[in-house]
């Protein structure tokens, strides 16, 4: 190879791997990662510490910067695949379902290598992750056997043909990206979404949070009009003209207002269609 092929070469993998790392920024506002692996109160974006409290006990969100030690530096693209995929790490220990991964696991693996490649362009930050402070005898991750039997369906998602391009892109953002399904489904006495209350709200949220009921029911969003779901996830803003708070707010701040207008309407089209659910225990008024 010529000495002036080889630089055209090495000039197209840069801006291959730079468009890469492009996409994963625009991914990981769209799977909240920074909220979540953020501790409050001046924490290191990335650098884990979180606390969301359970039923189950206290989990605390992990170091995802390319840290060696404390972080996700060591990790292959075959371990980082695999955790979102499978929710298995490095060393063959599975993960909690507090790690969205039944969600992400849909995600298909170029976006997931993406996340990865934008990870890996951030600063490594030396943080320890802390212990999780869960009891007996949902600490012991063996018992994830289990749980994953019962809740866990691991598999990418697949368009359904009979529906538009913009309504199998919302159902892909909001089921394998966004994972709006983990706080706004209510669960059951093990942890496992009500697949049959899908995005129907729930009182137990995160930190205990009311999360309110987004079907087109009337108890949900059903006399919001067209453009009023986009806007929420744009300002945080309701028709009513109240706002947001809590993990929601922190959702729209740190992700979803930077989404293109393309994939906000996409969202706004796709939970317009999912089946009208009753919940007046979580009613969004």
């Amino acid at each position: 190879m010529s000495g002036l092929a080889l630089l055209f070469s090495l000039a197209v993998q840069t801006a291959s791997a730079q468009s890469m790392v492009e996409k994963g920024a625009y991914l990981v506002h769209a799977g909240g990662c920074i909220a979540c692996h953020t501790a409050k109160d001046g924490g290191t974006r990335f650098a884990g510490g979180l606390g969301l409290d359970t039923p189950f006990g206290t989990f605390y969100s992990p170091n995802i910067t390319p840290d060696p030690q404390h972080g996700i530096g060591g990790w292959s693209d075959e371990d980082f695949v695999r955790a979102m995929h499978e929710g298995v790490g490095p060393d063959g220990g599975r993960y909690f379902p507090v790690f969205p991964y039944g969600s992400y696991t849909k995600m298909t693996r170029e976006d997931a290598l993406a996340i990865k490649a934008y990870l890996f362009s951030l600063d490594p930050v030396a943080e320890p992750n802390r212990e999780h402070d869960v009891g007996f005898p949902f600490s012991w991750r063996f018992m994830q056997r289990g749980w994953r039997m019962l809740f866990f369906d691991e598999g990418r998602f697949e368009p359904d043909p009979a529906q538009s391009a913009e309504w199998n892109r919302g159902a892909y953002l909001v089921d394998a990206l966004t994972h709006c399904g983990e706080c706004h489904t209510p669960r059951n006495m093990f942890g496992g979404m009500k697949r049959g209350d899908y995005l129907a709200g729930t009182p137990d949220g995160p930190e205990g949070q009311l999360v309110p009921n987004i079907t087109p029911h009337a108890t949900g969003i059903s006399d919001w009009g067209k453009g009023d779901l986009v806007e929420l996830m744009k300002s945080g803003m309701k028709p009513d003209f109240d706002n947001v708070q809590g993990s929601m707010e922190e959702a729209i701040e740190d992700g979803l207002k930077f989404l293109t207008d393309a994939d906000l309407q996409a969202i706004e089209t796709y939970i317009y269609s999912v089946p009208a659910i009753d919940n007046k225990v979580v009613r969004n008024k």
